[in-house]
C-alpha cells in the first residue's frame, strides 16, 4: 500500500528583488525568466521529492529516505505587504532566508525577516527553528559586482546559530536542488521532532496489582 507523502511547509522571505520567485520557479518548474514580476501578497508551489531521514552525521543520512510534499510559499518582499505575509507564517516547518550577492544591504535586512518570522509564526522552540540562508545571484557576482563575500555571509550565518548557507543561481541553476533538499531535510527533522513532543505520556498499568485488588462493585 501507498503512503501520502509527508507535507512540509516552507517559507521564503528575503527583501524584493532578490530572487525568491526565481528560485522557486527553477527548483520546482525547471525554468528561468528574465521578465521580473513581483509577488503580490503571497502564493505557493508543490514539489514531491525523496529526501533522507536521519540525524547529522554522514553514516544516518545514508539510511531511511521519505517522500514529501514541499509547500513553498513566496511572499512579497515589499513593506506593505509584510503584514499580509505575516498571515501565512504560522504552521511553517522552516524558512528560507534569501539574499542578493550583489547587494549588501539585502543580507542586513535579513535579521529583521528573521525576527518578524520567529514573532509571527511564534514556534515552540525559536532557538531551534530551521533556517536555510541562500545568497542569491551568483553568476552576477563576479568581480567588483560582488558585495557581499562568502565569508562575510557564512560569519552572518555562524553568529545567528551556524545556519546552513548556500550560494544559488536560479539563472544558471547553481545550487538551487542542493540548496531546497537541505530545507526539506531540515523541515523534515523539525516536524519529526514536533510529533515526538505531542506523543501523550505513555502510562504503565501492573495488571498482576490490578487483578489481586478486591472489586468495588
Amino acid at each position: 500500500m501507498s503512503h501520502r507523502p509527508k507535507l512540509l511547509k516552507v517559507v521564503v522571505l528575503g527583501d524584493s528583488g532578490v530572487g525568491k520567485t526565481s528560485l522557486m520557479e527553477r527548483f520546482v518548474n525547471r525554468r528561468f525568466s528574465l521578465q521580473y514580476k513581483a509577488t503580490i501578497g503571497a502564493d505557493f508551489l508543490t514539489k514531491d521529492m525523496e529526501v533522507e531521514e536521519g540525524g547529522d552525521n554522514e553514516e544516518e543520512e545514508q539510511g531511511v529516505r521519505r517522500w514529501v510534499n514541499l509547500q513553498i510559499w513566496d511572499t512579497a518582499g515589499q513593506e506593505r505587504y509584510q503584514s499580509l505575509g505575516a498571515a501565512f507564517y504560522r504552521g511553517a516547518d522552516a524558512c528560507v532566508l534569501v539574499f542578493d550577492l550583489t547587494e549588501a544591504k539585502t543580507l542586513e535586512d535579513l535579521d529583521s525577516w528573521r525576527d518578524e518570522f520567529l514573532l509571527q509564526a511564534a514556534p515552540r522552540d525559536p532557538a531551534t527553528f530551521p533556517f536555510v540562508v541562500l545568497g542569491n545571484k551568483v553568476d552576477a557576482a563576479g568581480g567588483s559586482a560582488r558585495a557581499v563575500g562568502e565569508a562575510a555571509a557564512r560569519a552572518w550565518c555562524g553568529a545567528r546559530g551556524h545556519l546552513p548557507y548556500f550560494e544559488t543561481s536560479a539563472r544558471e541553476n547553481v545550487n538551487v536542488d542542493t540548496a531546497f533538499h537541505e530545507v526539506a531535510r531540515q523541515a523534515l527533522k523539525r516536524d519529526a521532532e514536533e510529533e515526538q513532543l505531542l506523543l501523550p505520556e505513555m502510562v504503565e498499568i501492573d495488571r498482576r496489582k490490578r487483578a489481586n485488588e478486591p472489586c468495588a462493585c
